[in-house]
């Protein structure tokens, strides 16, 4: 209980576990006792309004697009996932208590008051505070709650493949990896695309997808293996490529190869340690519940790592819902605040002391929060990229050479973008945009390639928050097989543009490390390697600062 001077009202802080039985009851029996003139809850309008069994606005496109709300929606599925899974567990609808407080204050005729900060502008704060190690940290943590972590350890394994072969690729020859192994190797992926390909098309009728799948990839790798590697079969095919598909094609399976076999290998000794995916559920008390709400007793763990995050999370409501109560109470009203126990103490501290109270524009709006490092970054690597080009171009490098490598840019661009949209589930017109876009994103780091696929996509297929509740109620059959569990995940239009989008950025991030990893090396041994590379360069900055000088000269 707060109170203040003669004339003004009194607010009741009554906090609560938004999963506890026990706390819909206390809710009901404060109202009733005090007959408040406004009951205010911890809900801005949107939950209200689904809450109330209200229909979500659709969402749109330029706000799910723009900056990191992908990320803030993943993060905000993270934490509505946590407390669906707690609900369950406890067989309390999560939310119930807020319910219980509006439905009795209008039982009795009493105002309600949603005093939180809206759920979007809470999570964009909350994402922008946080650091690139905390966020990798979060969204993995929620990876390594949904899939074995051997799964995992091979998709880990996938994108260290991606780095190892780079190094066989320019590498290669000092380590005993010439070109007839490359050549072998080179064969075995031919042999394994086809017999995978093979698999695939005749199991359509006989298998599902998940099995189709995993009898295409078997195949494939064991005759890739045995015929064209162990027995030269595709020899012939491949002495028609080029030396350069060849050094490409057989450095990067060599590389996928052993990074694959090194994930599944982590994953297998993690898992055998009980490294996976715990249920910290069962070990709750619900006793204990009552101290802390689920999002807070979530975030409390946070603030260890990320005292930002934690920040917008939770300290800084608490400040946004004590502002509002201030003002009911200054208004003569006399309030009971139902409030997530973990608020209550923030909140009442503030109730006491008032001018301690930050000023309420500063918990509002957008945030810049940290140092943007990965734009500044990003922006001096696009700089270099493009600089590097245009010195090429004022050598006497030749337009042909230069005309390859924009093409070869261009093309790795596009298909690693769109053909990861199209496998993510986008429609091929979507895909196609992403991709013919991408060679110029990846220089520009304002701009996506997934961007322009999920407008495209948002075109045809709206999506709304209720499709996290979807998504929460398909995680949360364990019975589900993890086949069909995908297939229905996907069903849902707001986790199919996230992977949409994702994938098209992933892929164009792989292609320019591709790009900078493969076609730049083997491109500038054609052109004498790094010591002819750079006498082009200079040779280019001689030549535009001539042209520059030229032109100041020329003016005066």
């Amino acid at each position: 209980m707060s109170e203040e001077a003669a004339g003004e009202g009194r607010v009741r802080v009554v906090g609560t576990a938004h999963v506890s039985a026990d706390s819909i009851r206390e809710v009901e029996d404060a109202i009733e006792e005090d007959r408040p003139d406004v009951v205010a809850v911890e809900l801005d309008e949107g939950r209200y309004r689904s809450m109330k069994g209200g229909t979500p606005d659709d969402i749109e496109p330029g706000d799910l697009l723009r900056g990191n709300t992908v990320f803030q929606f993943i993060a905000y599925w993270m934490l509505s996932y946590v407390q669906a899974q707690l609900g369950e567990r406890f067989d309390v609808e999560p939310g119930a208590d807020m319910l219980a407080a509006v439905e009795t204050a209008e039982e009795l005729g009493i105002d309600v008051a949603l005093v939180d900060r809206d759920i979007q502008e809470t999570m964009q704060r909350f994402w922008s505070r946080m650091s690139l190690i905390e966020k990798l940290q979060m969204v993995g943590g929620l990876a390594f709650g949904l899939g074995d972590v051997r799964g995992v350890g091979v998709v880990l394994g996938l994108l260290l493949g991606f780095f190892i072969g780079p190094v066989v690729a320019v590498f290669g020859g000092g380590l005993g990896i010439g070109m007839p192994i490359l050549a072998r190797v080179t064969g075995g992926v031919v042999v394994a695309v086809a017999a995978g390909a093979l698999v695939w098309i005749l199991g359509a009728a006989a298998l599902d997808a998940e099995d189709r799948a995993l009898a295409a990839v078997g195949v494939g790798v064991a005759l890739g293996g045995v015929v064209g590697f162990g027995l030269g079969v595709a020899d012939p095919l491949v002495a028609s490529l080029s030396p350069f598909l060849v050094r490409i094609v057989g450095s990067m399976a060599l590389g996928l190869l052993t990074g694959v076999t090194l994930g599944t290998a982590a994953g297998v000794v993690v898992g055998a340690f009980g490294g996976g995916a715990g249920d910290d559920v069962e070990d709750i008390d619900m006793s204990r519940m009552t101290d802390t709400d689920v999002v807070s007793a979530m975030m409390e763990e946070f603030r260890a790592f990320s005292p930002g995050g934690a920040e917008a999370l939770i300290d800084e409501r608490d400040a946004y819902i004590a502002h509002r109560l201030v003002g009911l109470r200054q208004s003569g009203a006399n309030v009971v605040a139902v409030v997530g126990a973990g608020h209550r103490e923030g909140i009442e501290r503030y109730l006491e002391h008032p001018k301690e109270l930050p000023p309420m524009a500063s918990l509002t709006g957008t945030t810049a929060g940290r140092f943007p490092w990965g734009k500044i970054v990003g922006t001096l690597i696009s700089l270099v990229a493009v600089g590097s080009f245009v010195l090429l171009a004022l050598s006497t490098v030749g337009n042909s050479a230069l005309i390859r490598l924009f093409l070869a840019w261009f093309l790795i661009n596009g298909v690693f973008a769109a053909g990861l949209a199209k496998a993510a589930g986008s429609r091929w017109l979507s895909a196609l945009v992403g991709g013919a876009v991408a060679w110029m994103t990846s220089i520009n780091p304002l701009l996506a390639p997934g961007w322009f696929t999920g407008y495209m996509e948002l075109r045809h297929t709206p999506v709304n928050v209720s499709d996290i509740g979807r998504l929460n109620e398909l995680l949360s059959d364990e019975e589900r097989p993890l086949g069909e569990l995908v297939s229905e995940m996907f069903d849902v239009p707001l986790f199919r543009l996230i992977m949409v989008v994702a994938a098209t950025n992933v892929g164009s991030i792989i292609a320019s490390l591709l790009f900078l990893a493969y076609v730049l090396p083997l491109f500038a041994l054609d052109l004498g390697g790094a010591e002819g590379i750079t006498r082009l360069m200079l040779e280019g900055a001689r030549n535009g600062w001539d042209i520059v000088w030229s032109a100041l000269v020329g003016g005066s």
